[in-house]
């Protein structure tokens, strides 16, 4: 049988989606949102607060999002207050996009041994567990199956320099990936951990001395180039396509074959 393949305009055409983290115009979530925008998806859209949402604002008219609200995880009740609308206003979810994490400036840049007890669950607290939050109250509203999204970093499983407490929440995260992959897949919903390569977002100007760690992923990727958040964005909504049902629990690095260089 010769296999039918989808308009790529229309592939998600009808699908619905809540995206978590979109910043600015250099965010890896605005990566995303375009890229399922672009396949047809319908969007919801979450800003952290007043301050960022100026910045928001433009993004989500742009992507035409019915659903523009503020998220911060670390706010009591405001994550489920995201999930309440959705369900409303929808009544199902087809994808979700976790595209969030945080560390305190002295957790992050301080040895992992010295991270003190408040730093480490803050960093756990939005970098990991706020993931696994949001995979509970999207289950239920991905009736027909769906596909969730996080996003990591090779720092998880290598120890990259200045990376610290951040890549111990990332390894965690990898972990809660699989677990959850397990745990929803019979539902037909498949998880996902993208880890794309260094790039110049508004969270990583909080690693010390990114400059050099930009560098050296360019200089020794065997692409012998940086990623985008477009590319990082047209893979992760490829699996989000049917297409992709039978992939789901692994780490899918997006980074020009970094992850495999000594």
């Amino acid at each position: 049988m010769i296999p039918v393949y989808p308009d790529t305009k229309v592939a998600l055409k009808g699908k619905k989606g809540l995206v978590v983290g979109i910043a600015n115009d250099q965010s890896i979530a605005w990566g995303c949102a375009r890229a399922f925008r672009a396949l047809g998806a319908e969007l919801a859209v979450t800003y952290l607060n007043d301050r960022a949402k100026k910045h928001v604002e433009p993004l989500a008219q742009a992507l035409e999002a019915p659903i523009f609200v503020p998220l911060d995880v670390m706010a009591e009740g405001q994550t489920e207050q995201v999930f309440e609308r959705i369900a409303k206003e929808w009544g199902q979810l087809d994808f979700l996009l976790h595209s969030i994490a945080f560390s305190p400036k002295e957790a992050l840049h301080g040895r992992v041994v010295d991270v003190g007890r408040e730093g480490f669950l803050k960093t756990m607290e939005v970098s990991c567990w706020s993931f696994l939050r949001m995979a509970h109250l999207a289950e239920p509203l991905m009736k027909n199956g769906g596909t969730m999204f996080t996003m990591t970093y090779y720092g998880s499983q290598m120890v990259v320099e200045n990376y610290n407490i951040m890549g111990v929440a990332k390894a965690a995260l990898e972990s809660a990936v699989r677990y959850a992959a397990a745990e929803l897949g019979p539902k037909g919903i498949r998880v996902h951990a993208i880890s794309p390569g260094p790039l110049a977002t508004r969270a990583a100007s909080g690693i010390p001395e990114f400059d050099e760690l930009m560098d050296k992923a360019q200089s020794k990727a065997p692409a012998r180039s940086l990623v985008s958040i477009d590319d990082v964005g047209n893979a992760t909504a490829f699996l989000a396509l049917d297409g992709a049902k039978l992939m789901t629990g692994g780490v899918l690095y997006i980074d020009g074959g970094y992850h495999i260089i000594d």
